[in-house]
C-alpha cells in the first residue's frame, strides 16, 4: 500500500503538472505574456525612459524590465490561485477535496504548477526585452532566475489569502487584477519609490512584492556600482518579510478555503 507521503508527492505533483499543461494548451495567455511586456516595457518603459531616466544613474529599461519579471511572476501565480474558485464554482475541485490527501498538498500543488507556468510566460518578457536591446546582465539574470521560485511562493500564497475570503468566481477574477495593478506601480517594479513618502511609502512597505523585487534587484546588482543606488533594503530583510508574508497568507488563506469547501 502507498504510503502517506508517497501519496501526498503523487498529488502534489500531478496538480502541478494539471496546471502547467493547462497553460500551454491555452496559446491566449501565452499571446498576452507578449502583448502585456511590450506594453509596460517597450511603450510606458520606454517613454519614461526618453523623459525621465537620462539622470537616474543607471539603465532605466533594464531596471523596469527586472522589475516587470517579478510582478510576471506575482501575477501569473495569483491569476492561477484564484482560478480556484472558478473550478470550485464549477465542481472541478470536488474530487480533489474528497479525495484522502491533505489540503496542504493541494494547495502546494496548484502553488508549484502555476509558478511553473508562471516561468514559462517569462519567455514573452525575455524577447521583448531582446526586442529592445535591454543588456539582461551575464550571469546577473542566471542569480535572478534562480531565486525566482520565491517570488512565485509570495505571490501564490497572496492569492491563497485572497480566495480565502471569496466564494464568487467574478470577484476573484477582478480581485486578482487590483492585487496585482496598484502593486506593479507602488512596489517600484516601473517607477523608483526610493524617495517615495508619506502614504505612498506606507503602502510601498505593506505591499508583498515591494519586498520581492527589491530583492530581485539586490541579486542582479550585486557588486555593482548602482546596487547601493537602486536596492532599498538588505536583502536578509527582504527574505524575512517574503517568509512572513508566505506564511501568513498560506496558512490563513488554506484554512478558510477549505472551511468553505466543507461547508458547502
Amino acid at each position: 500500500m502507498m504510503s502517506t507521503a508517497a501519496r501526498e508527492i503523487n498529488a502534489v505533483t500531478a496538480i502541478a503538472f494539471r496546471e502547467l499543461f493547462r497553460t500551454i494548451k491555452r496559446p491566449v495567455l501565452l499571446s498576452f505574456s507578449i502583448i502585456f511586456p511590450m506594453i509596460f516595457i517597450g511603450i510606458l518603459g520606454g517613454s519614461m525612459s526618453q523623459n525621465l531616466g537620462q539622470g537616474l544613474g543607471f539603465n532605466f529599461m533594464q531596471f523596469i524590465l527586472i522589475g516587470m519579471i517579478v510582478n510576471s511572476l506575482f501575477q501569473g501565480t495569483v491569476t492561477g490561485i484564484t482560478s480556484l474558485v472558478q473550478e470550485r464554482d464549477q465542481n472541478l475541485t470536488q474530487e480533489l477535496f474528497v479525495s484522502p490527501i491533505s489540503r496542504y498538498s493541494i494547495i502546494l500543488g496548484k502553488i508549484i504548477g502555476s509558478s511553473a507556468s508562471s516561468l514559462v510566460m517569462l519567455i514573452g518578457i525575455l524577447i521583448v526585452g531582446l526586442i529592445l536591446q535591454i543588456p539582461f546582465g551575464g550571469w546577473d539574470i542566471v542569480r535572478l532566475f534562480l531565486i525566482s521560485p520565491l517570488f512565485c511562493l509570495v505571490g501564490g500564497s497572496l492569492g491563497m489569502f485572497f480566495i480565502g475570503f471569496v466564494t464568487d468566481s467574478r470577484v476573484a477574477d477582478f480581485g486578482s487584477f487590483l492585487l496585482i495593478m496598484p502593486q506593479m506601480f507602488l512596489s517600484g517594479a516601473i517607477i523608483p519609490i526610493n524617495h517615495s513618502t508619506g502614504i505612498l511609502a506606507f503602502l510601498a512597505k505593506i505591499m508583498p512584492m515591494t519586498y520581492a523585487i527589491d530583492l530581485a534587484r539586490a541579486v542582479f546588482y550585486w557588486g555593482e556600482p548602482t546596487y547601493e543606488v537602486i536596492v532599498l533594503h538588505n536583502p536578509w530583510l527582504d527574505l524575512i518579510v517574503m517568509a512572513g508574508f508566505f506564511l501568513l497568507f498560506s496558512l490563513v488563506g488554506t484554512f478558510f478555503f477549505t472551511r468553505q469547501e466543507k461547508n458547502r
